[in-house]
């Protein structure tokens, strides 16, 4: 690799014959002096040993001599000056090769070496030799390692020691002698070529931006060593990693052609440590729409806090991490913060806790428990000279002053410090919890947060976990969620799922294997579609925890085509401040259907539906069950449906819009529609017949409406005459209120059948 040859650089000076004008007797710089007119220098042109040489009486302490035409410096590129000399008389000098390193407009580089070893004559008449090899890498061998600054050189020689000598000397030589570091044509740029030190010190940014800057295509080497990068560094070619690469933590490394997990594992050779700097390049650079970890499995030994990573709080372009593993290993990064408050809860500040001790110590994203609060209610903010929290839902138990509990769990992904965190996508990523972590906590705010293909494995806490409104339209597509309570009885288990604050929230084709709770919905619009949730236990005649709570009373929902094995479908409304019914919508909106409905060794109270109110004056006011199939195992249960009115029960009397019809039951010893066809027969004649509904409606309603009355055959009076007339019709008749009497003008006897209605 000649420099001269292959890319028509001039690297060697002129020789003395052609005039000493060029020949600075300074630095070298324009405007410097020359020793064209000095008196005590002159060139021979016949010299025995060199030919034609300089003749320089040396006066100075250090006599300089300086090409005054720029060398080149170029990084990857090392060159040999080589300077031979004589003593004729006088004292003897030492001799040594010399350059001055600059830059721009003859702006000097400081700080750098810029004097190679020095030779010393033995006597008169004894030519020595003296090499200095100049480069920008800091390499065995270089003598002036300058780093990528400098982009020219006044090379030349300094005499030193005694004065009062004549001295001749030889023309300078200037030589590449890359090939000497690098093999000849190598398609690479090693950094140290460009002044990389690897010393784990130095900050060698400046040499791989340098190192890019000089690829042109070619392969950027980093060798054995540590290089600490003090800036922000953007790699534009393709770059192999041998020695290691240190980083601030809020600096990035953004690798545009090795955007991988498995070159960043190279570059910091600590997993950790390299998934969180690629995960922060991802969310810093327009570069990269995903981060692909290429089936790697990182070992956590702490939380990843995105935000703290990445330095940012507000995301919202779209990006996406695929393909790989992230493995937690337990210790004591992992443990849940655990703080005991006291605070005030007024229902007219309905997410907001008042008067709260030890404020400071709770943590944003804390899970909160105590008197008079519902399921998978957490903190979303804090204001610590208020003295307040802020909730992710509104306390159903009313005003009150308590001691509660805040849990702050530790999450693999953490995105509960960015304000608002949108458009992020999950895909195919395997989360090894180890019953010791907990998967993914969204972001206050935010939306289009998408799953899709990953699996949660030996989930013992959370899932994943909404503090706020950062769930609006999740998705959750072909992911599993796997407990590590496998053998724990089911109404024993603690873990969830998955849990949503706010609306639009599509969960598909998904699977939820022995959870505590599969799934914790608040906010409406939801679809839950094509899913398998089961909650099951070995032991028989057991009660079956919740798999699926709808926490809104006007769900706007939808639950179709999924299986539902051993776990309740439950429907509350235990985020609302004031969870009486004063005006609105109350229980409605919700549509079920095509799902598969499985149950085996269940007590027999277990009932699949179960709507639990926690204030007064509820009622149905839109519900559809279609084609559904119900079916027990190992047992048989009393009724698919039921109410749980611990706190309250329903107003039967004002159900309204109920379509429950065309399911199949197996195992199941009441069977549930609406509308309900009744058959009524009387052989004797009498004037009312009275028709039971028995518990045949739904949750056991009224029978508030007859929709058709139609005889089955002949309707006779008591003489056995045929009769024409209608009767009169009527509804929630009984102590119950599930009868229907059917009243003639006369004595009849015959049959018939009447629809009957829980609604109107």
């Amino acid at each position: 690799m000649n420099k001269t040859i292959t890319e028509g650089l001039i690297l060697m000076p002129t020789p003395f014959s052609d005039g000493l004008n060029v020949w600075s007797k300074e630095d070298g710089t324009t405007g410097s002096l020359t020793y064209e007119s000095d008196m005590d220098a002159s060139f021979v042109p016949a010299d025995s040993h060199f030919g034609g040489a300089l003749e320089l009486l040396k006066t100075e302490t250090v006599q300089r001599l300086r090409y005054m035409r720029r060398t080149p410096i170029i990084p990857g590129c090392y060159l040999r000056v080589t300077a031979r000399m004589r003593v004729m008389a006088g004292s003897i000098p030492s001799v040594r090769i010399a350059a001055w390193p600059g830059k721009g407009d003859d702006v000097h580089v400081s700080g750098l070496p810029e004097s190679g070893p020095s030779v010393t004559p033995a006597g008169n008449g004894e030519v020595v030799e003296v090499t200095a090899i100049i480069g920008s890498g800091y390499r065995g061998g270089v003598d002036l390692s300058w780093g990528s600054e400098p982009t020219f050189a006044y090379v030349g020689i300094d005499l030193t020691g005694p004065s009062g000598g004549v001295v001749r000397i030889d023309d300078i030589e200037v030589e590449d002698v890359t090939n000497v570091f690098i093999a000849e044509m190598l398609p690479v740029v090693d950094v140290r070529d460009c002044g990389a030190r690897g010393d784990g010190v130095t900050d060698d940014s400046a040499a791989f931006n340098a190192a890019d800057a000089a690829s042109d295509g070619r392969e950027i080497i980093v060798p054995e060593g540590t290089f600490h990068l003090a800036s922000d560094i953007y790699i534009d070619t393709h770059i192999r990693f041998e020695g290691q690469i240190t980083q601030p933590a809020n600096k990035s490394l953004v690798l545009r052609k090795n955007y991988d997990l498995p070159t960043y594992i190279d570059a910091f050779k600590d997993e950790q440590l390299a998934f969180e700097k690629a995960l922060a390049a991802l969310l810093s650079s327009a570069d990269h729409d995903s981060l692909d970890m290429c089936g790697r499995r990182v070992e956590l030994r702490r939380p990843i806090d995105v935000s703290q990573v990445t330095g940012q709080t507000t995301f919202e372009i779209r990006r996406s991490l695929r393909n790989g593993q992230l493995n937690v290993i337990a210790g004591p990064d992992w443990t849940t913060g655990v703080v005991q408050s006291s605070a005030s809860y007024d229902p007219n500040n309905p997410k907001v806790m008042t008067g709260v001790t030890n404020v400071g110590q709770i943590e944003v994203g804390a899970h909160v428990t105590g008197p008079g609060i519902g399921r998978e209610v957490y903190v979303t903010g804090r204001n610590l000279s208020a003295k307040t929290i802020t909730l992710s839902q509104a306390l159903w138990g009313g005003a009150r002053s308590a001691t509660y509990t805040f849990a702050r769990y530790r999450y693999v992904l953490d995105f509960s410090g960015f304000a608002k965190f949108s458009k992020f996508n999950v895909t195919n990523v395997e989360f090894f919890l180890n019953d010791t972590a907990s998967g993914v906590m969204l972001a206050p705010d935010g939306e289009l947060f998408h799953l899709s293909g990953c699996v949660f494995q030996k989930l013992g806490q959370k899932g994943i976990t909404s503090i706020g409104r950062g769930c609006q339209d999740l998705h959750i597509d072909q992911c599993q969620f796997v407990s590590s309570e496998q053998s724990v009885a089911s109404i024993d288990r603690k873990s969830v799922g998955v849990n949503f604050n706010a609306n639009d929230a599509k969960i598909r084709d998904s699977q939820f294997r022995r959870l505590g709770l599969s799934m914790m919905m608040m906010g409406t619009g939801h679809l839950i579609v094509g899913n398998h949730w089961f909650q099951g236990d070995g032991i028989p005649d057991t009660p079956r925890s919740a798999g699926l709570v709808l926490g809104e009373p006007h769900m706007r929902s939808v639950v179709t085509g999924n299986y539902i094995d051993n776990a309740v479908i439950e429907w509350t409304n235990e985020g609302e401040a004031d969870p009486s019914l004063e005006a609105g919508y109350s229980f409605g909106g919700l549509t079920i259907t095509g799902n598969i409905f499985t149950a085996s060794h269940a007590i027999s109270s277990f009932s699949w539906l179960v709507i639990r109110p926690h204030g007064p004056g509820h009622f149905l006011s839109g519900l559809s069950v279609q084609g559904n199939v119900f079916r027990s195992m190992s047992g048989t249960i009393e009724r698919v449906e039921g109410v749980d009115d611990t706190i309250s029960d329903l107003d039967h009397t004002r159900t309204r819009d109920v379509i429950w019809e065309g399911n199949t039951y197996n195992g199941v010893s009441q069977r549930t529609m609406n509308p309900l066809i009744c058959e009524v027969s009387r052989a004797s004649a009498q004037s009312t017949w009275t028709a039971s509904t028995g518990a045949s409606l739904p949750f056991g309603g009224r029978s508030r409406t007859v929709t058709a009355f139609v005889p089955n055959g002949v309707i006779r009076n008591g003489n056995g005459d045929p009769t024409y007339d209608m009767p009169s019709i009527q509804t929630e008749a009984g102590t119950k209120s599930n009868e229907v009497q059917i009243i003639w003008p006369g004595s009849r006897k015959g049959a018939a059948r009447i629809t009957v209605r829980c609604d109107r």
